[in-house]
């Protein structure tokens, strides 16, 4: 498959992503959203590292799922400090 095919997969998840977080009100669905965009920029990173024959987007898409993984951790104890607090 050339390398077109990523790329407009990656463009069409990250547009998904940039509208769920601009229209929704919901803060687990905008983390979600969030989420997506950066699985599309892993998407990217992936479809390049193999068409260069480079490992460098490899080793930056184990870095952007750390954050990810922080990203959901710290937001969904946000979400659970509010929910003790407003009940609701």
């Amino acid at each position: 498959m050339p390398i077109n095919y990523y790329i407009f997969l990656s463009l069409a998840l990250f547009c998904i992503g940039i509208v769920g977080v601009l229209t929704r009100r919901n803060a687990i669905i905008i983390f979600m959203c969030i989420e997506l965009m950066l699985l599309s920029i892993n998407t990217n990173f992936i479809a390049f590292s193999y068409f260069t024959q480079n490992q460098t987007g490899e080793i930056f898409v184990f870095f952007i799922l750390t954050v990810a993984a922080a990203e959901s951790a710290i937001g969904l104890a946000l979400l659970m400090v509010l929910y003790r607090q407003r009940k609701t």
